[in-house]
C-alpha cells in the first residue's frame, strides 16, 4: 500500500527542509525494513516472538517491548547506527528516519503479538493511523469516515477495499500533518532536524504514548 501525494505549502517544505516525497518514501521504506529487519536489527515478526517467548502474554510482552523502544531512542550510538543503515534509502535526516523506524517496529511487533500480520493492507493502514498518535475511532472521526458500529482493528478488517484506498488517502494527509509541521518535533523533538542532528533529542512521552495506542488498538 502507498500513501497517496498530497499537496504541500512550500512554506513548509523550506522550514523543514524535508518534501512530501522524501517523509512518503521515508514511511514506507521504513515500514517494510521493520518487517524484513536490518543487519544485527531484528524484523518485528522476530521481535514479537522474543518478547512472547520470554513474557507469555502478549499484553505483558508489549508493555516489555514499550519499555525497550523508548529506551533506544535514548541511546545516541543505537540511533546513530539504525539511522546510518537507512539513509542510502531515504533522502530524510537520519535522526528522523530512526525514529519512524523505531516507532514502526514497535507497533507492527505488538500488531504481531496481536495475531496480525503487519504485510496486510489493512494491518499497515492501522500501524500508520498508530504512528500519528491517535487512535482509529479517533483518526477515523478526524477524516469524516463514519461507520456505524464499534470502530477497531477487528472492524478495519471488515472494511471493504474502496473505503479502504479513501481512509489511506486521508491517512496520507494527516500523517504528513503530522510530520510536517510540528509533528517533527511533537513524535521526535528533533531540533534541528536538517543535517541528521539531534537537538532535542526523542520525545519520549510519545513514543509510549503510540505504544499504549498500538497495544489497545491490536491487543483487544
Amino acid at each position: 500500500m502507498q500513501i497517496p501525494k498530497i499537496n504541500v505549502p512550500a512554506q513548509i517544505n523550506k522550514v523543514k527542509s524535508i518534501s512530501q516525497d522524501d517523509l512518503i518514501k521515508a514511511i514506507n521504506t521504513c515500514y517494510e525494513k521493520t518487517m524484513q529487519g536490518l543487519p544485527g536489527v531484528k524484523s518485528s515478526y522476530d521481535l514479537a516472538d522474543e518478547y512472547l517467548a520470554k513474557y507469555h502474554d502478549p499484553k505483558i510482552a508489549a508493555e516489555r517491548l514499550i519499555n525497550a523502544q523508548v529506551k533506544k531512542c535514548t541511546t545516541s550510538g543505537f540511533v546513530t547506527g539504525l539511522g546510518g543503515l537507512l539513509t542510502m534509502a531515504v533522502a530524510i535526516p537520519a535522526d528522523l528516519t530512526a525514529c519512524i523506524f523505531v516507532q514502526l517496529q514497535m507497533i507492527s511487533a505488538i500488531a504481531v503479538l496481536g495475531g496480525y500480520d503487519p504485510k496486510d493492507d489493512e494491518v499497515r493502514t492501522v500501524a500508520y493511523i498508530c504512528l500519528t498518535g491517535e487512535s482509529v475511532s479517533e483518526a477515523l472521526n478526524k477524516m469524516g469516515v463514519k461507520i456505524g458500529q464499534k470502530v477497531g482493528t477487528k472492524l478495519i478488517d471488515k472494511i471493504p477495499g474502496k473505503l479502504l484506498v479513501a481512509i489511506n488517502r486521508k491517512l496520507g494527509g494527516m500523517i504528513f500533518t503530522k510530520f510536517g509541521t510540528k509533528g517533527v518535533i511533537n513524535l521526535c523533538d528533533l531540533i534541528p532536524v536538517v543535517g541528521g542532528v539531534i537537538g532535542g533529542g526523542f520525545n519520549y512521552a510519545t513514543t509510549r504514548k503510540i505504544g499504549k495506542i498500538a497495544t489497545k488498538e491490536f491487543l483487544k
